[in-house]
C-alpha cells in the first residue's frame, strides 16, 4: 500500500480489545477508524471515552464498510475462526487474539482463506513480543545460549469466574501462550505431539467439553530439529499463582523463568564455579524497537481493571509491539509474525495435544497445510 496512507483499523470486542485503541491512535501509520461491540450501551461508552466516531453493533455491517482496511478481533474464543474467515473473505487484513481457532478444520480453512485473499493474517500472540521473549531471542541470536538443547513452557491460570465458554475448557485448547515461544525461538513448526492428562476437575465442569483433566502436559517434536519441547497447562481446580512462562536450556547458557511474580528470571552459565552458575537478571524493556509515539505503551496500563492485567501484568509490554508488527506487515515492510500457517501450527499443537490426552497419550501428527 502507499507509504503515506494510514491503515484504517477497526477493533472488534472492547473488553481486552479497548487496551489497543490508544496504541492505534498514537501510531504514525494507523487511523483508529471504527469499533464494534454487540452491547450498544457499552459500545457508546467506549466510543465516547476514546473519541471513536464510527461504531457498529453488527460485525457483518462493519465488514461492508469500504473504509475499513484491517480488523483486529478480540471477541470470545468461539467466534475467532468464523469472524476471521468472514473478514478475510471481505478483503480485510486480520489480526486475531489467541487462539486462531478451536478445531484443525477451522485452522485449515483460515490458512486457505488467507492465501486466497492475499491479505495479512496475524494471530496476536502476546508472549513472542513480551520483553522476556525479546531478551531471550537477543541472547539466542548473538550465540550466547549456544546450542538450544530443550525448551519448556507453562501457562497455569485459575479461570473460575471467567466468561461462560471457559468452564471445563480443555487446558490445551488455549495453549499458544506456552507453545509459541518454544517454536518462535527456533523459527520452526511442531511436527507431532504426545500429551497426558492428569487429575480431575469437578463433575459440573466436565460435561461442557467432555474433558476431565485438571492439568495437561505435552511434549512435541519440532520439525527439522533435534529439539523437543514440553508444555504444561491448567485452568481449574489447581492451586498455582498465575504463570505464563518459558525456559530455554542451552549448551552455554540457560534461561529460567522466575517461580513467582515480581522476582527476576535466572540465567545459568556453564563453566562457572557451582555457586556462581545461576544469576538473577533484570530483563530490559524493548520500547526502543518501536516508533517513538507508542513506546510508552510497553509500560503503561490503560485499564488496570481488565483481567489480563490483574492476572498477567500487562503481557510483558507486548501490546504495542503486536500492533506495530501487524501494521508493518500490512504495509509490506516485513512478514507477519506469526503468519497464518505459523498461527495454525501453534494453535494445532494444543488441539492435537488434547486429542492425544483423550487417547491415553498416543502420538498425534500435526497436520500441515
Amino acid at each position: 500500500m502507499a507509504s503515506d496512507k494510514k491503515v484504517r483499523v477497526a477493533i472488534v470486542g472492547l473488553g481486552f480489545g479497548a487496551e489497543f485503541i490508544p496504541i492505534y491512535q498514537s501510531h504514525p501509520n494507523a487511523e483508529m477508524y471504527a469499533i464494534c461491540r454487540r452491547n450498544d450501551k457499552a459500545l457508546k461508552e467506549c466510543g465516547e471515552k476514546f473519541g471513536v466516531k464510527v461504531r457498529h453493533t453488527d460485525f457483518n455491517k462493519l465488514l461492508q464498510d469500504p473504509n475499513v482496511d484491517a480488523v483486529h478481533i478480540n471477541s470470545p474464543i468461539p467466534d475467532h475462526a468464523s469472524q476471521s474467515l468472514a473478514a478475510l473473505k471481505a478483503g480485510k487484513h486480520v489480526a486475531c487474539t489467541v487462539p486462531m481457532a478451536t478445531t484443525v478444520e477451522e485452522c485449515k480453512a483460515l490458512v486457505e482463506a488467507q492465501r486466497k485473499s492475499g491479505k495479512v493474517y496475524m494471530m496476536m500472540e502476546t508472549v513472542v513480543y513480551s520483553r522476556e521473549y525479546l531478551f531471550v531471542k537477543e541472547l539466542y541470536d548473538k550465540g550466547e545460549l549456544g546450542r538450544v538443547q530443550f525448551l519448556r513452557g507453562s501457562h497455569q491460570q485459575d479461570m473460575d469466574g471467567w466468561p461462560d465458554y471457559w468452564p471445563g475448557l480443555p487446558p490445551m485448547h488455549y495453549a499458544t501462550h506456552c507453545v509459541s515461544p518454544c517454536l518462535a525461538l527456533l523459527g520452526k513448526h511442531a511436527e507431532s505431539v504426545v500429551c497426558h492428562g492428569s487429575g480431575r476437575i469437578r463433575e459440573e465442569l466436565i460435561g461442557r467439553y467432555g474433558s476431565p483433566f485438571a492439568l495437561e502436559t505435552a511434549t512435541f517434536k519440532i520439525k527439522d530439529s533435534d529439539v523437543v519441547a514440553e508444555v504444561t497447562r491448567s485452568l481449574f481446580d489447581t492451586a498455582r499463582q498465575y504463570r505464563e512462562s518459558f525456559d530455554v536450556t542451552g549448551s552455554k547458557k540457560s534461561f529460567e523463568w522466575q517461580q513467582v511474580e515480581n522476582e527476576h528470571p535466572i540465567l545459568h552459565t556453564k563453566g562457572l564455579p557451582e555457586p556462581k552458575i545461576p544469576q538473577r537478571v533484570k530483563v530490559p524493556d524493548y520500547a526502543h524497537l518501536l516508533p517513538e509515539p507508542i513506546r510508552k505503551y510497553t509500560g503503561t496500563i490503560q485499564d488496570a481493571g481488565h483481567l489480563s492485567f490483574v492476572q498477567g501484568g500487562g503481557h510483558g509490554g507486548s501490546h504495542p509491539h503486536l500492533a506495530h508488527n501487524w501494521l508493518m506487515a500490512i504495509r509490506g515492510e516485513r512478514p507477519a509474525m506469526p503468519d497464518a500457517a505459523t498461527s495454525a501450527n501453534w494453535t494445532m499443537v494444543g488441539i492435537c495435544a488434547h486429542q492425544s490426552a483423550m487417547k491415553g497419550g498416543e502420538r498425534v501428527n500435526i497436520p500441515r497445510f
